[in-house]
């Protein structure tokens, strides 16, 4: 797993852990926000491959 993927899901699993403090809205901004800005940080080139490949071929 690379560390970008790893920042993503961290980003994910802290966005659920703040729901009760910050309350909804704002994890909700955190755990779409972390995932939307991991992929903006792709190459071009990578954000093409990832659209190509399937949800199947992800876990490979």
């Amino acid at each position: 797993m690379s560390t970008r993927t790893k920042i993503a899901i961290g980003g994910v699993a802290v966005g659920l852990l703040l729901i009760p403090l910050i309350g909804f809205w704002f994890s909700l901004l955190v755990v779409v926000g972390v995932p939307a800005a991991a992929y903006l940080m792709l190459d071009p080139s990578q954000r093409r491959r990832l659209r190509r490949i399937s949800r199947k071929e992800l876990g490979r």
